[in-house]
């Protein structure tokens, strides 16, 4: 568990993401994924907004991931939502990193544990085909990879899957534990 003072600072976070959210009067641009309680529902909520904008079947929509590895800080520069999906941040990778060079997942440096994952696009596809040679990154709230199934279906500490893109096998990752995280421990 995290001490006091990182829970501390970490709801003076989140009260001042909502705030801001609340101060706009509409949506934000960027969404700081870390700080919503339940993003499994952020996702069903983003996902619900565009079946409603195109009259679709939800059923039949599934995210794209698209890095936006060439943004250094989403709330300064990700300043218009995108037409359709969320761009969020505050993801963390364990077991590897993002090489925002060659676009892709890479060893970790020595000594670094864990790493920022920049920011994301999640678009809603019709029908989409997943990308086989992708890595399919769990995604959870805290680094424990634990939780418990709650009668909605969803798990109290898994939110998703990443698709990360790479071009080593993905035993490579699954191997080594790869996984992000929305919280770490300090």
């Amino acid at each position: 568990l995290k001490p006091l003072s990182s829970w501390y600072l970490d709801i003076l976070a989140r009260v001042e993401f909502f705030q801001e959210w609340y101060d706009l009067g509409k949506a934000p641009p960027v969404f700081w994924v870390s700080g919503i309680f339940f993003p499994q529902s952020f996702f069903t909520g983003a996902m619900q907004n565009y079946a409603r904008k195109f009259n679709e079947e939800i059923d039949l929509l599934s995210y794209r991931h698209t890095m936006r590895d060439d943004v250094i800080d989403p709330k300064k520069e990700l300043t218009v939502a995108p037409v359709n999906g969320v761009y969020i941040y505050g993801i963390f990778l364990e077991g590897c990193r993002w090489d925002s060079e060659l676009h892709k997942l890479n060893d970790s440096k020595p000594k670094e544990l864990f790493t920022d994952l920049p920011s994301l696009w999640f678009c809603p596809v019709r029908n989409r085909e997943i990308t086989l040679a992708d890595y399919r990154c769990p995604c959870y709230k805290v680094v424990s990879r634990k939780g418990t199934l709650l009668t909605t279906g969803h798990s109290t500490n898994f939110v998703l899957y990443i698709e990360l893109n790479t071009d080593i096998i993905q035993d490579k990752w699954i191997k080594a534990g790869v996984a992000a995280f929305l919280a770490l421990r300090f």
